[in-house]
């Protein structure tokens, strides 16, 4: 399995018999350098939609439409892009599971919101379960802490949590930490949406020093975390 971080709370995980892209934004995202657009996307099989903001759905049609992979995402905002772009999609809601060749994805609870221009209300902000070559990974999305996570634990065990931990617009380094020490028991943390822009944190230290015992890895853009 490779975890390849592509800046902000954008990922594209290798797993099993698939390349998922998780809120791919790449265009105008100071994290990323875009010359790396068509390596970041090639070969992509599916991208999963967390919520409609533009710094997590804001290219994905130009990503299906260059790549023929489909929209997995809520209900709402993955059936607009279908009826307007033409786009391949696959909507779910709150406790489904897709199955994507060898790997399932389970849409999860989140506490954010959810909007995109021209569909106004975009459904709910989710995050993901995804299971596959016998791990699985739970993608936070954009979120606070909640004691719904303590409910996905006892269902889904992940040993691996990528982490929305920038603070401002999601839980901080400090209520990350609390999170995943609270309600889970990872093997491995991964954060993301920091580092983008000042206002959010830029660096994981306060995360390292709240769990001990656990692997925190701090991503490298396009550099793939293997596990």
């Amino acid at each position: 399995m490779k975890i390849i971080w592509l800046g902000h709370s954008s990922f594209r995980i290798e797993i099993a018999d698939q390349v998922l892209l998780v809120d791919p934004w790449l265009r105008g995202n100071p994290s990323f350098d875009e010359s790396k657009f068509d390596e970041a996307i090639a070969g992509a099989t599916a991208i999963l939609l967390s919520h409609g903001h533009g710094d997590h759905a804001g290219n994905a049609v130009e990503v299906s439409k260059a790549t023929g992979a489909k929209l997995v995402g809520g209900y709402e905002l993955v059936g607009y892009f279908a009826e307007k772009e033409g786009v391949e999609a696959v909507g779910f809601n709150l406790g489904g599971t897709v199955a994507l060749g060898g790997v399932e994805v389970t849409m999860v609870g989140a506490r954010h919101s959810s909007s995109f221009p021209g569909l106004g209300y975009a459904g709910t902000e989710a995050g993901f379960m995804i299971a596959g070559e016998g791990k699985t990974i739970y993608f936070s999305g954009d979120t606070d802490v909640m004691a719904d996570m303590g409910v996905y634990q006892a269902l889904h065990a992940p040993e691996i949590g990528i982490l929305s931990c920038g603070g401002h617009f999601t839980m901080d380094m400090k209520r990350a930490a609390y999170a995943a020490k609270t309600f889970f028991d990872f093997k491995t943390v991964i954060p993301c949406h920091y580092k983008t822009f000042p206002l959010l944190a830029q660096d994981a230290e306060v995360l390292k020093a709240g769990l001990p015992g656990v692997d925190v890895i701090e991503p490298e853009v396009m550099t793939a975390i293997e596990l």
